[in-house]
């Protein structure tokens, strides 16, 4: 329910408004002066205040201003009298949300209050909203132990604090944006929009208009003027991903924008300054791209200001467990399940993957893991890599030397052999004796036959 706090020096004024909007979910606070308004609203969180503007003690301007410093999320609805226009217009401009004049009608009142409470619903959402999103894209929520990746968080850091231009380099699924969004979030412009603009999935004709905009008639189709990307995002932050598959014209237009710091929209003539910071990703050779001509020089120079670049998961294996355990959690947590623990072989199965998918390849698994188990545990009976079952036949060369090795340098005998074997898929399938079978390659009623012949040793 909805706490409104209304200001109001008279008795009668006050019954009535709040018989007017008595079938409202609100919690109506009542204060008959200024001062009284204010020791009010310093001690409960009200969503909304409705202030009369002639106020004893103190008037009804300055509780808008005080309230305005204090809390300007909070709409504020004034009322005023009849041929008092002047001061309801300058109570908006002092930031007021609206205001009715004396006297008014139910559906006016009623009306001015539910709009303004939407306002102040949707002002918490996105300020809660904001708020997970810093909580999601904090430094600490990059995770790894790797000396690679405490590098390139220091580097982060310290770059995070200024508006230089970043590139961040790295193979598809190593994490760029998550790095860049963090690295807004932590820098003075954290508060203002962080936009990104997939230069890889907008086609080059329409890629122009994106980032700059366009005047209505610029083009067939431009019915009307929109903003560009560079407009929208202005004090916050630009993340041009994929920006080697930017085409050369396009290029030069925004080297152009960065040089300058101003655009033109599309069809336009007039100069509109930008004030963005500008974060760049791209998984490709930028300087053999500069080499073979199909990428500028000059704006591979302008771009490469501060380059970080962030290996393939297979080149920092120290952060394979920890990315395991905090997907684990954050499935456990989506699925409404105790985080299972993971079988020996199955981290060692991921610390020899090549993981050419990289982070984004092992959530995937994971995802598809922990949806194929049922217990508290995961084995490599539920791991798929690389689409396809971890169980598969293995070449006879590799089996060889497989068996070379076991009797020559182990003196591992056949029986014990076959044992550990069964042992070990029987272990992998959770002690399902029919998907130890498939492991094996064995019907079902072999494998029964040979753990019986077991249990009798």
């Amino acid at each position: 329910m909805s706490k409104l706090l209304l200001v109001e020096d008279e008795p009668r004024m006050r019954e009535v408004i709040k018989m007017l909007l008595s079938d409202l979910p609100l919690t109506i606070f009542e204060a008959g002066d200024g001062q009284e308004a204010l020791e009010i609203f310093s001690s409960e969180t009200v969503q909304m205040v409705i202030t009369d503007l002639k106020l004893p003690k103190i008037g009804g301007m300055q509780v808008l201003k005080t309230i305005k410093e204090q809390r300007p999320d909070v709409p504020v609805v004034v009322v005023t009298a009849f041929g008092s226009i002047d001061n309801a217009v300058e109570a908006i401009h002092e930031g007021a949300y609206d205001y009715v004049t004396k006297p008014f009608t139910e559906d006016k009142l009623r009306s001015c209050v539910e709009k303004a409470l939407q306002v102040s619903r949707l002002t918490s959402e996105v300020r809660y909203l904001r708020k997970e999103i810093a909580g999601k894209y904090t430094f600490d929520n990059i995770i790894g132990n790797s000396g690679e990746i405490c590098e390139i968080l220091r580097l982060a850091g310290e770059v995070s604090k200024t508006d230089t231009t970043v590139l961040l380099r790295g193979e598809s699924g190593t994490g760029k944006e998550l790095l860049s969004r963090a690295t807004h979030l932590n820098s003075p412009r954290a508060a203002l929009p962080f936009l990104p603009v997939n230069c890889a999935a907008i086609p080059a004709t329409l890629l122009e208009a994106e980032l700059f905009g366009y005047e209505k008639g610029a083009f067939t189709g431009a019915a009307q003027q929109k903003k560009g990307k560079f407009e929208i995002a202005s004090g916050g932050t630009l993340f041009l991903d994929e920006i080697g598959d930017m085409e050369l014209d396009v290029q030069s237009k925004f080297l152009r924008v960065l040089e300058s710091k101003n655009i033109e929209r599309l069809g336009g003539t007039r100069i509109i300054p930008t004030d963005v910071r500008i974060i760049a990703a791209t998984n490709k050779d930028l300087e053999a791209m500069v080499t073979e001509g199909s990428f500028r020089e000059d704006l591979y120079y302008r771009l490469s200001v501060f380059p970080i670049h962030i290996p393939p998961l297979r080149e920092r294996r120290d952060d394979i467990e920890p990315l395991c355990n905090y997907f684990i959690k954050e499935f456990s947590e989506a699925f409404g399940r105790r985080p299972p623990v993971f079988s020996d072989k199955v981290l060692e199965l991921f610390q020899s993957h090549p993981w050419n998918g990289n982070i984004r390849e092992l959530r995937n698994v994971l995802e598809r893991a922990m949806i194929l188990s049922k217990g508290d545990r995961i084995t490599t009976a539920h791991v798929i890599l690389s689409g396809g079952p971890v169980a598969k036949p293995v070449d006879n060369m590799g089996a060889q030397q497989m068996v070379e090795q076991l009797v020559r340098r182990h003196r591992v005998g056949l029986e014990e052999l076959e044992k550990r074997y069964i042992q070990f898929a029987m272990e992998e399938s959770g002690h399902n004796v029919s998907r130890a079978a498939r492991l094996l390659n064995l019907s079902r009623a072999t494998l029964r036959y040979r753990l019986d012949k077991m249990d009798e040793k």
